[in-house]
Protein backbone atom coordinates (compact mmCIF):
# COMPACT_ATOMS: atom_id res chain seq x y z
CA UNK A 1 0.00 0.00 0.00
CA UNK A 2 1.37 3.26 -0.68
CA UNK A 3 2.41 5.90 1.85
CA UNK A 4 -0.47 8.09 2.90
CA UNK A 5 1.35 12.14 1.66
CA UNK A 6 -0.37 15.21 3.08
CA UNK A 7 -0.45 18.33 1.23
CA UNK A 8 1.11 21.14 3.52
CA UNK A 9 -1.50 23.93 4.04
CA UNK A 10 -0.22 26.93 2.47
CA UNK A 11 0.96 29.84 4.62
CA UNK A 12 -1.45 32.29 5.81
CA UNK A 13 -1.46 35.72 3.91
CA UNK A 14 0.47 38.46 5.90
CA UNK A 15 -2.18 40.70 6.82
CA UNK A 16 -3.10 43.72 5.30
CA UNK A 17 -2.25 47.35 7.04
CA UNK A 18 -5.95 49.17 8.00
CA UNK A 19 -6.91 51.84 4.88
CA UNK A 20 -5.74 55.18 6.03
CA UNK A 21 -8.73 57.26 8.23
CA UNK A 22 -8.51 59.44 4.82
CA UNK A 23 -7.35 59.19 1.26
CA UNK A 24 -8.06 62.16 -1.22
CA UNK A 25 -6.52 61.36 -4.76
CA UNK A 26 -6.71 64.06 -7.49
CA UNK A 27 -9.31 65.65 -6.36
CA UNK A 28 -9.98 68.81 -8.37
CA UNK A 29 -13.93 70.51 -8.30
CA UNK A 30 -15.50 73.51 -9.72
CA UNK A 31 -18.56 75.17 -8.44
CA UNK A 32 -21.47 75.77 -11.03
CA UNK A 33 -20.83 79.31 -11.63
CA UNK A 34 -17.26 78.32 -13.22
CA UNK A 35 -15.22 78.90 -9.76
CA UNK A 36 -12.75 76.59 -9.90
CA UNK A 37 -11.82 75.68 -5.85
CA UNK A 38 -9.27 72.75 -5.92
CA UNK A 39 -6.88 71.88 -8.69
CA UNK A 40 -6.31 68.38 -7.83
CA UNK A 41 -5.86 67.61 -4.14
CA UNK A 42 -3.45 64.45 -2.89
CA UNK A 43 -3.36 63.85 1.30
CA UNK A 44 -3.65 60.41 2.91
CA UNK A 45 -4.41 60.86 6.89
CA UNK A 46 -3.48 58.04 8.74
CA UNK A 47 -5.47 56.33 11.47
CA UNK A 48 -5.54 58.17 14.87
CA UNK A 49 -3.29 61.11 13.28
CA UNK A 50 -4.22 64.80 14.53
CA UNK A 51 -4.14 66.83 11.54
CA UNK A 52 -4.26 70.75 10.72
CA UNK A 53 -5.36 72.29 7.52
CA UNK A 54 -4.10 75.53 7.32
CA UNK A 55 -4.72 78.00 4.59
CA UNK A 56 -6.08 81.89 4.00
CA UNK A 57 -9.85 82.33 3.12
CA UNK A 58 -10.62 81.25 -0.36
CA UNK A 59 -7.93 78.70 -0.28
CA UNK A 60 -10.38 75.97 -0.73
CA UNK A 61 -10.23 74.38 2.66
CA UNK A 62 -14.54 74.42 3.01
CA UNK A 63 -14.88 72.76 -0.50
CA UNK A 64 -12.44 69.68 0.70
CA UNK A 65 -13.86 69.62 3.92
CA UNK A 66 -17.26 69.14 2.05
CA UNK A 67 -15.95 66.54 0.17
CA UNK A 68 -14.94 64.08 2.72
CA UNK A 69 -18.74 63.24 3.70
CA UNK A 70 -19.81 63.69 0.18
CA UNK A 71 -22.12 66.89 0.53
CA UNK A 72 -19.73 68.06 -2.66
CA UNK A 73 -19.52 65.38 -5.42
CA UNK A 74 -18.86 65.41 -9.36
CA UNK A 75 -15.65 66.83 -9.51
CA UNK A 76 -12.33 64.68 -10.39
CA UNK A 77 -10.48 62.56 -8.56
CA UNK A 78 -11.46 60.53 -5.70
CA UNK A 79 -12.10 60.67 -1.83
CA UNK A 80 -12.11 57.57 0.62
CA UNK A 81 -12.80 56.98 3.99
CA UNK A 82 -11.07 54.48 6.01
CA UNK A 83 -10.88 52.22 2.83
CA UNK A 84 -14.55 52.86 1.77
CA UNK A 85 -15.18 55.45 -1.62
CA UNK A 86 -17.48 58.44 -0.62
CA UNK A 87 -20.00 57.40 -3.85
CA UNK A 88 -23.78 57.76 -3.66
CA UNK A 89 -24.37 54.11 -2.75
CA UNK A 90 -21.81 54.85 0.29
CA UNK A 91 -23.45 57.99 1.66
CA UNK A 92 -25.15 56.56 4.96
CA UNK A 93 -22.02 55.16 6.15
CA UNK A 94 -20.01 57.35 4.83
CA UNK A 95 -21.78 60.64 7.34
CA UNK A 96 -21.10 58.25 9.99
CA UNK A 97 -17.42 57.68 9.86
CA UNK A 98 -17.15 61.71 9.05
CA UNK A 99 -18.33 63.35 11.86
CA UNK A 100 -18.25 67.26 11.12
CA UNK A 101 -18.56 69.91 14.06
CA UNK A 102 -19.28 73.50 12.82
CA UNK A 103 -17.68 76.26 13.83
CA UNK A 104 -21.08 77.44 15.59
CA UNK A 105 -22.57 74.96 18.17
CA UNK A 106 -25.81 76.76 17.54
CA UNK A 107 -25.85 75.55 14.15
CA UNK A 108 -25.66 71.78 15.74
CA UNK A 109 -27.76 71.78 18.48
CA UNK A 110 -31.27 72.42 18.24
CA UNK A 111 -33.33 69.54 20.42
CA UNK A 112 -35.06 70.55 23.80
CA UNK A 113 -32.33 68.88 26.13
CA UNK A 114 -28.51 68.17 25.70
CA UNK A 115 -29.70 64.36 26.40
CA UNK A 116 -31.74 64.54 22.85
CA UNK A 117 -29.54 66.57 20.84
CA UNK A 118 -26.49 63.88 21.52
CA UNK A 119 -29.37 60.90 20.93
CA UNK A 120 -30.67 62.16 17.71
CA UNK A 121 -28.27 60.70 15.15
CA UNK A 122 -27.65 57.38 16.69
CA UNK A 123 -31.02 57.53 16.94
CA UNK A 124 -32.02 58.31 13.72
CA UNK A 125 -29.67 55.42 13.21
CA UNK A 126 -31.84 53.07 14.67
CA UNK A 127 -30.58 52.82 18.20
CA UNK A 128 -33.13 52.16 20.94
CA UNK A 129 -33.23 51.35 24.41
CA UNK A 130 -30.15 50.76 26.36
CA UNK A 131 -27.66 50.79 23.67
CA UNK A 132 -29.09 54.07 22.84
CA UNK A 133 -28.30 55.60 26.56
CA UNK A 134 -25.28 53.95 26.69
CA UNK A 135 -24.08 55.50 23.88
CA UNK A 136 -25.19 59.31 24.73
CA UNK A 137 -23.72 58.41 27.89
CA UNK A 138 -20.29 57.54 26.79
CA UNK A 139 -20.42 60.40 24.32
CA UNK A 140 -20.97 62.95 27.14
CA UNK A 141 -18.77 61.67 29.77
CA UNK A 142 -15.96 62.13 26.88
CA UNK A 143 -16.51 65.66 26.82
CA UNK A 144 -16.88 66.14 30.22
CA UNK A 145 -20.69 67.01 30.21
CA UNK A 146 -22.25 63.95 31.54
CA UNK A 147 -24.23 66.18 34.16
CA UNK A 148 -25.50 68.55 31.99
CA UNK A 149 -27.60 65.84 30.13
CA UNK A 150 -31.03 67.63 31.15
CA UNK A 151 -30.20 70.62 30.60
CA UNK A 152 -31.38 72.96 28.01
CA UNK A 153 -28.83 73.39 25.19
CA UNK A 154 -29.11 77.34 24.57
CA UNK A 155 -29.49 77.88 28.81
CA UNK A 156 -25.31 76.61 28.75
CA UNK A 157 -22.36 78.58 28.33
CA UNK A 158 -20.80 79.20 24.32
CA UNK A 159 -17.76 76.80 25.29
CA UNK A 160 -20.27 74.18 26.77
CA UNK A 161 -22.45 74.41 23.90
CA UNK A 162 -19.02 73.76 21.80
CA UNK A 163 -18.24 70.57 23.68
CA UNK A 164 -21.65 68.84 23.43
CA UNK A 165 -21.83 69.77 19.44
CA UNK A 166 -18.30 67.89 19.79
CA UNK A 167 -20.52 64.63 21.70
CA UNK A 168 -23.28 64.89 19.03
CA UNK A 169 -21.06 63.79 16.50
CA UNK A 170 -18.80 61.17 18.90
CA UNK A 171 -21.90 59.48 19.50
CA UNK A 172 -21.73 58.09 16.27
CA UNK A 173 -18.69 56.76 16.83
CA UNK A 174 -17.11 58.27 13.91
CA UNK A 175 -13.71 57.56 12.21
CA UNK A 176 -12.63 61.08 11.89
CA UNK A 177 -13.75 64.08 13.52
CA UNK A 178 -13.29 67.43 11.22
CA UNK A 179 -13.31 70.73 13.56
CA UNK A 180 -13.85 73.50 11.90
CA UNK A 181 -12.18 76.75 13.59
CA UNK A 182 -12.84 74.60 17.20
CA UNK A 183 -10.98 77.55 19.06
CA UNK A 184 -12.85 80.59 17.80
CA UNK A 185 -15.27 82.46 20.26
CA UNK A 186 -13.31 80.24 23.49
CA UNK A 187 -12.27 81.70 26.55
CA UNK A 188 -8.75 81.05 27.81
CA UNK A 189 -10.36 78.31 29.98
CA UNK A 190 -12.66 76.79 27.40
CA UNK A 191 -9.97 76.68 24.90
CA UNK A 192 -7.77 74.62 27.46
CA UNK A 193 -10.68 72.34 28.58
CA UNK A 194 -11.73 71.52 24.45
CA UNK A 195 -7.55 71.09 23.72
CA UNK A 196 -7.32 68.77 26.69
CA UNK A 197 -10.56 66.63 25.36
CA UNK A 198 -9.34 66.64 22.12
CA UNK A 199 -6.03 64.93 23.18
CA UNK A 200 -7.88 62.20 25.33
CA UNK A 201 -9.89 60.94 21.98
CA UNK A 202 -9.18 57.76 20.00
CA UNK A 203 -10.22 59.31 16.70
CA UNK A 204 -8.61 60.69 13.37
CA UNK A 205 -8.70 64.30 13.55
CA UNK A 206 -8.97 66.76 11.13
CA UNK A 207 -8.94 70.47 12.27
CA UNK A 208 -9.58 73.36 10.33
CA UNK A 209 -8.31 76.60 11.63
CA UNK A 210 -6.52 80.14 11.54
CA UNK A 211 -5.35 79.33 14.69
CA UNK A 212 -2.18 78.73 14.95
CA UNK A 213 -0.55 78.37 17.91
CA UNK A 214 -3.68 76.15 19.01
CA UNK A 215 -2.89 74.04 16.04
CA UNK A 216 0.90 73.61 16.73
CA UNK A 217 -0.57 72.76 20.41
CA UNK A 218 -2.91 69.71 19.48
CA UNK A 219 -1.69 68.79 15.67
CA UNK A 220 1.74 66.73 15.56
CA UNK A 221 0.99 67.41 11.05
CA UNK A 222 -0.17 70.44 9.32
CA UNK A 223 -1.25 70.94 5.97
CA UNK A 224 -1.22 74.47 3.95
CA UNK A 225 -3.95 74.04 1.24
CA UNK A 226 -3.55 77.50 -0.82
CA UNK A 227 -5.31 78.43 -4.13
CA UNK A 228 -6.59 74.97 -4.37
CA UNK A 229 -3.45 72.99 -3.77
CA UNK A 230 -1.67 71.46 -1.00
CA UNK A 231 1.36 73.78 -0.78
CA UNK A 232 3.34 72.29 1.77
CA UNK A 233 2.52 69.00 3.96
CA UNK A 234 5.21 68.63 7.13
CA UNK A 235 5.22 68.97 11.09
CA UNK A 236 3.56 71.87 12.35
CA UNK A 237 6.34 73.08 14.18
CA UNK A 238 8.52 73.21 11.07
CA UNK A 239 6.07 74.63 8.73
CA UNK A 240 5.54 77.62 11.39
CA UNK A 241 8.80 78.73 11.25
CA UNK A 242 9.05 78.70 7.94
CA UNK A 243 8.80 82.17 7.47
CA UNK A 244 8.93 82.98 4.07
CA UNK A 245 6.67 79.82 3.35
CA UNK A 246 3.93 81.64 5.60
CA UNK A 247 4.35 84.88 4.16
CA UNK A 248 3.73 83.52 0.30
CA UNK A 249 0.35 81.73 1.95
CA UNK A 250 -0.90 84.86 3.92
CA UNK A 251 -0.73 83.32 7.42
CA UNK A 252 0.60 85.19 9.94
CA UNK A 253 1.27 84.08 13.40
CA UNK A 254 0.22 86.11 16.67
CA UNK A 255 2.17 89.55 17.60
CA UNK A 256 4.86 88.08 19.76
CA UNK A 257 4.53 84.27 19.41
CA UNK A 258 7.38 82.12 18.56
CA UNK A 259 6.67 78.67 17.41
CA UNK A 260 10.63 78.16 18.25
CA UNK A 261 9.72 78.51 21.67
CA UNK A 262 7.29 76.40 22.44
CA UNK A 263 8.02 72.31 23.56
CA UNK A 264 6.73 69.94 21.14
CA UNK A 265 6.43 66.02 21.08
Amino acid sequence: MDPVTSTPSPAPSPALPPAPSLEVAGLAYAYPDGHQALFGVDLTVGRGERVALLGPNGAGKTTLVLHLNGILTGGVGTVAVAGLPVEKRNLAEIRRRVGIVFQDPDDQLFMPTVREDVAFGPAAAGLRGAELEERVAAALDQVGMAGFADRPPHHLSFGQRRRVAVATVLAMRPEILVLDEPSSNLDPASRRELADILRSLDVTVLMVTHDLPYALELCPRSVILSEGVIAADGRTQELLCDEKLMRAHRLELPFGFDPRSVSVA
